[in-house]
């Protein structure tokens, strides 16, 4: 992708209390490994000092600050960060330092020696509440079943990516998506190491349960259309115990009666779960249709670089 080797691509929402302590433990750690290599900040359009704080930063020849026009939120901040990267390995991880910069040189290391196209990351112990460890837990289990991948921990942003999967994510133009899912879908080789996890530095959290949620949503909508056929699935079996319960309905009304069957309320019963089963199985089917036609018209773009900030004095326009 280019002359550098390594690369760090950070978004950055709100995140004034935590930047210089972020940047002081980070440039040591890029500096002691003894390869070239830069940092990308993503403005995710933060409403506190953060941008200001990023500016500064660019003093440094090897930073760069991509500032976006609003808040698209992280996945869509790290691929504008991927796309103004330049290196053959590119790092990802969060700015609020629950993700040690100091493991970094370590996933650096195992992509070299392995070959891997992808270095995932297991926060080993995990320093979060339990409102935030259950979630990750139902998108870990839901991940490995969409992906195949059997890898644990899908939500440590702190990851490593060949450029050639870099390159492929970005040619995808998905709106909304899982990144390190989708990394899967271009990596060849995968490997998953144990990582270090500290206790936010400051501030609050910018994602709570709720954009766990959404984030859970993007997964499953990216990857599968499984929603869609769970529907039809429904369908097919509501008709089909429709069928059996008027079966039934006609040989009990022989044997017994007709009074047996509440004078036909029964059998009404039985027609109705029969045609909603059918409407269940037709709404599937068009979603299924209107789901894909959905994906390939859909050409909003997922992020909008408004400048990108560097050393020279001058601001990029994108």
């Amino acid at each position: 992708m280019g002359n550098v080797q390594v690369a760090v691509v950070i978004p950055v929402y709100n995140e004034e209390e935590n930047l210089p302590e972020l940047m002081r433990r980070l440039m040591p750690v890029m500096q002691g490994m003894n390869k070239t290599f830069e940092i990308i900040l993503i403005d995710d359009g933060s409403h506190d000092d953060s941008l200001e704080i990023l500016k500064s930063f660019t003093k440094d020849e090897h930073v760069k600050v991509v500032e976006l026009t609003r808040n698209y939120g992280q996945h869509s901040a790290i691929m504008a960060g991927f796309s103004v990267v330049q290196a053959d390995i590119v790092v990802t991880m969060d700015a609020d330092l629950q993700n040690p910069p100091e493991e970094i040189p370590k996933l650096v290391k195992v992509m070299e020696e392995g070959n891997y196209d992808v270095v995932g990351s297991i926060r080993k112990g995990r320093k979060d509440s339990f409102l935030r460890i259950l979630p990750s837990k139902i998108i870990n289990i839901v991940a490995r079943k969409i992906t195949g991948v059997s890898m644990r921990d899908w939500g440590c942003m702190l990851r490593a990516y060949r450029s050639t999967v870099v390159e492929s994510m970005i040619q995808c133009h998905e709106h909304a998506t899982f990144i390190p899912a989708l990394a899967t879908v271009f990596a060849k080789r995968i490997a998953e190491i144990e990582v270090e996890h500290e206790e936010r530095y400051g501030g609050k959290s910018s994602y709570p349960l709720s954009k766990l949620i959404n984030l859970q949503f993007d997964l499953v909508a990216s990857f599968s259309d499984f929603p869609m056929k769970l529907i039809m699935y429904g369908g097919i079996l509501m008709s089909f115990l429709g069928v059996c319960f008027g079966i039934f309905l006609a040989v009990a009304r022989l044997a017994y009666g007709a009074r047996w069957a509440a004078d036909g309320i029964f059998t009404l019963f039985a027609v109705l779960f029969v045609f909603v089963g059918m409407q269940f199985f037709a709404l599937g089917v068009i979603g299924e249709y209107i789901g894909r036609i959905y994906v390939e018209a859909r050409k909003r773009p997922e992020y909008v670089i408004e400048k990108v900030h560097t050393n020279n004095q001058r601001e990029i326009l994108i």
